[in-house]
């Protein structure tokens, strides 16, 4: 039988802050990597694909290293989360704790911008070798390039929520605004280029 993480879906379905939409976009993201991994593994070896074995096997090598990245990145998001969680309970009734908790907030909350911005950086460089893969890999797993790109879509809407939510709570507008701008910019071109691919998949299996 196959292992399901249900820990971490169990862990992500119960009250508690962390992991959160964040970690659940990182996840998403390493499996549409595992899925670009899996037409590029199913191309490998065959006599029809041959001529592109070299560069199939340069993707893997990289998508490899994309999902182990974006496992990692499950776990800095409900990291980064932990201190600016912490800090939100800081008491404020005297000007000196206010204070003191407004700093903490504001330093947490570079952290907690900085890693889904990471997430979606990274989810970025898998749709490069899903978009190869597509379209020179194995015809038969060409549905599964389809799910990688949808799933990739996802993790990337996913995670700039993430991004915009945090901004919003910071006080610096130069970094506020640089943070939503990439944010921004990432979300919209790898969507557009998931949807590409996504439609292109749909002409050649139907």
């Amino acid at each position: 039988a196959l292992m399901v993480d249900t820990c971490f879906v169990e862990e992500l379905a119960s009250a508690a802050p962390a992991p959160g939409g964040g970690g659940a976009s990182a996840y998403v993201g390493a499996l549409a990597a595992a899925l670009a991994s899996m037409v590029g593994s199913l191309t490998v070896g065959k006599k029809t694909y041959a001529e592109v074995e070299g560069e199939v096997m340069h993707h893997l090598e990289e998508l490899k290293g994309l999902r182990s990245r974006l496992i990692e990145l499950v776990d800095a998001d409900a990291r980064a989360f932990k201190p600016l969680a912490a800090a939100y309970r800081m008491p404020k009734g005297t000007p000196e704790e206010l204070a003191a908790k407004q700093d903490a907030i504001q330093r947490a909350l570079v952290g907690a911008t900085e890693v889904p911005l990471d997430i979606m950086r990274t989810v970025a460089r898998v749709v490069d070798h899903a978009d190869y893969l597509a379209h020179h890999g194995s015809r038969m797993a060409r549905s599964d390039a389809g799910v990688s790109a949808a799933f990739a879509r996802a993790a990337v809407d996913g995670a700039s929520l993430n991004v915009y939510i945090n901004a919003a709570s910071m006080d610096d507008p130069a970094r506020a605004l640089r943070v939503r701008e990439e944010a921004s910019a990432i979300a919209s071109t790898t969507r557009e280029r998931c949807d590409e691919l996504f439609d292109f998949v749909v002409k050649e299996v139907s």
